[in-house]
């Protein structure tokens, strides 16, 4: 028999990664994050005895609270969103059954750089084309929904990183994490740093390098991925415009990788539909 006002761990796995995803907020205690440090994507961690104070910032969104085994805090928590006007649900089993599903986890000690609203501060280079446009992407729906990104020029970016303890990410220094490495772009390693290597992140993966490193060889569609990009980085002069419009052509990139590489389409097959 369904709980009420809750949701299954199955349900909210198709709805992560997409822009229709709730907000998924993570009530552990300390002593139970220790047991797991790891996150169902996209969580933001939130103390469930300070709700009081953090409720009103989700107004408007729609949220699943997760804690350790779907019954400890995550209901209590839930039902007081819901008084203060936020639509709200539990996620079944918690994070032992997420886990258990073997779904993907984001290893907390990944991410450090957590502003004083608790959000993840990111830096870069200015003027994004492909890589500095798919890796927030990425952040925004798998790790943090809230990120910040600062975007600036080449010579700016280690001193903004130090001034906002910012991540910098996609700079040309042997020194920092979340770079290229190898043949592999800067997306390639968030993927699989960040424990999200999925099948259909993947082979956004290689979409990705092959449009941000000149080998659209790599697959047929990084040829398109780049043109598209290269073509938002004309229309928009500010780059969190460009991010902006970036983030729905990645939805449907990533949702073609996860659900529609088999479908087939021809103007023949479209004229003749129906016919017999």
């Amino acid at each position: 028999m369904p709980v009420p006002n809750t949701i299954t761990v199955e349900k909210l796995a198709r709805l992560i990664g997409t822009s229709g995803c709730p907000a998924v907020v993570d009530v552990r205690s300390y002593r139970e994050f220790l047991v797991d440090q790891r996150h169902v994507p996209g969580s933001l961690p939130r103390s469930a005895e300070k709700v009081a104070e953090w409720a009103p910032g989700l107004r408007g969104r729609s949220v699943v609270v997760v804690c350790e085994d779907g019954r400890r805090n995550s209901h209590g928590v839930a039902a007081w969103l819901r008084s203060a006007g936020v639509e709200a649900e539990a996620l079944q089993g918690g994070i032992a059954d997420w886990a258990a599903a073997e779904l993907p986890m984001v290893p907390a000690n990944k991410i450090r750089n957590r502003d004083e609203q608790g959000r993840t501060v990111w830096v870069t280079r200015a003027r994004p084309k492909v890589d500095r446009i798919a890796c927030p992407w990425l952040i925004r729906r798998f790790v943090d929904p809230d990120a910040v990104f600062l975007f600036v020029p080449p010579s700016e970016v280690s001193g903004v990183a130090e001034r906002f303890e910012a991540a910098p990410f996609d700079i040309d220094d042997p020194g920092t994490f979340w770079s290229h490495r190898g043949e592999l772009c800067t997306f390639d390693v968030m993927v699989e740093e960040l424990g999200l290597a999925t099948p259909p992140l993947l082979h956004l993966a290689t979409l990705v390098r092959g449009a941000d490193t000149g080998r659209p060889d790599l697959a047929p569609e990084a040829a398109g991925l780049l043109a598209a990009s290269l073509g938002l980085s004309r229309i928009y002069a500010d780059d969190l415009a460009q991010l902006d419009a970036g983030m729905l052509l990645y939805d449907a990139f990533y949702r073609w990788c996860r659900d529609a590489t088999e479908e087939r389409h021809t103007w023949e097959g479209d004229r003749t539909k129906g016919k017999a």
